[in-house]
């Protein structure tokens, strides 16, 4: 049945892009995407649903033409994009014509976003080399293969995800990257609220530039396993409604030596944002914690003032070190640098999570500037959803 209904999308799209009054401005085809995928498959410009936990199996290259929107309805049940091991996505979206997922009722955490698994190397938690996923996929994720490619994502929205499947131990993101490598492109992408993070990396060493996490309830960039992608430039987040860190930052309690180099980042908080969950307030734009490091610079932090829960009033920092060992073994050996760091309407410039340390940024860790400028983005139909336009 799968294969009848896979082979009707594909004769109609050869239909609407074959015939119509101008073959040069073909019509959008409409059609069902279910699971798993076992062959090659383009999906043509159109607007299709996709129902389950569609999986695109190992050998297998799946390309979506731009301009395509895909949408999820939770009333069916778990919905979810996943790219297995050895499998391909490519995501051929453009500035003026994207490629959108989405889900009927527009309320975050209704689906379960992109999911990307890979080979490229891993740090886990207790120093092992591979891990098993806990988004409800219980996929083993991690390798030795760094530059493994799990195709390219350009240009593509994710609407309305950070649902939990199956029997996930955490809520999924809007996209998420288990062990994915340098081979796999990933270029203009947005996170649209979602109910957790806007993108999350686990491991890996791929790199991500142009990316905007616009309203989404946890961390706008998170990361824990030893991500170590080298490349990555213009990223934006804006926090509204709920949220909590810009930015956390982990390495799974694993001390280590190499660190993620992130250029060109704006880290903004709306005035009148709170925590996700009262009694768990995480107000700080960027937080390193668990042995996490990292080299930014150019940086825009605004927004991240003080948040009073009953009689109890929190202050946010641009730059919050969680604990003692990451303090001693990350901060002090200089491996988390902040340069070129423009810092308004936030309580502090840097903080301790706890009195029982100080910290002190190495010369060269640490400068503020006043001419920074962040992310440079230009807003476009792939940056604008019910005509706002999510860069400011």
């Amino acid at each position: 049945m799968k294969k009848f209904l896979l082979g009707m999308v594909l004769a109609t799209a050869f239909l609407a892009t074959s015939c119509g009054d101008d073959d040069s401005t073909p019509q959008p085809v409409e059609g069902a995407i279910t699971g798993p995928i076992t062959t090659d498959t383009n999906f043509a410009y159109g607007n299709y649903t996709l129902s389950g936990i569609v999986k695109i199996n190992s050998g297998v290259t799946v390309t979506f033409e731009a301009g395509s929107t895909i949408t999820c309805d939770k009333t069916t049940g778990d919905n979810a994009l996943v790219v297995l091991k050895g499998g391909k996505l490519i995501i051929n979206g453009t500035a003026s014509s994207p490629v959108v997922f989405t889900e009927a009722s527009k309320v975050p955490g209704s689906w379960g976003g992109i999911i990307m698994y890979g080979d490229a190397p891993i740090n886990a938690a207790g120093g092992v080399a591979t891990a098993t996923s806990e988004d409800g996929n219980n996929q083993t994720y991690g390798g030795t293969n760094a530059t493994h490619n799990g195709g390219q994502l350009s240009y593509v929205r994710v609407e309305y995800a950070g649902a939990k499947l199956a029997d996930g131990t955490k809520e999924n993101n809007a996209f998420t990257f288990y062990s994915v490598g340098s081979g796999t492109v990933l270029d203009h992408l947005v996170a649209y609220k979602g109910a957790d993070d806007g993108f999350e990396f686990f491991g890996g060493t791929v790199s991500a530039t142009n990316l905007v996490s616009y309203g989404n309830y946890d961390d706008a960039f998170d990361w824990q396993d030893g991500w170590q992608g080298q490349n990555n430039s213009n990223w934006y987040a804006y926090q509204i409604s709920k949220a909590n860190f810009g930015m956390e930052i982990e390495a799974s309690s694993n001390n280590n030596t190499y660190f993620p180099v992130i250029t060109n980042i704006s880290l903004i908080r709306a005035a009148g944002t709170t925590p996700e969950v009262a009694g768990d307030v995480q107000v700080d734009a960027i937080q390193f914690k668990k042995e996490g490091n990292g080299n930014f610079s150019n940086i825009i932090v605004d927004g991240y003032g003080s948040y009073t829960e009953g009689t109890t009033v929190y202050e946010g920092a641009a730059l919050k070190i969680q604990d003692a060992a990451t303090n001693t073994d990350q901060v002090n050996t200089g491996r988390i640098k902040i340069n070129n760091i423009k810092i308004s309407n936030t309580s502090h410039e840097i903080l301790p999570a706890s009195s029982s340390f100080s910290v002190s940024m190495p010369s060269g860790s640490w400068s503020t500037s006043t001419t920074a400028t962040g992310a440079s983005l230009s807003n476009g139909n792939w940056t604008t959803v019910d005509g706002v336009q999510l860069i400011n």
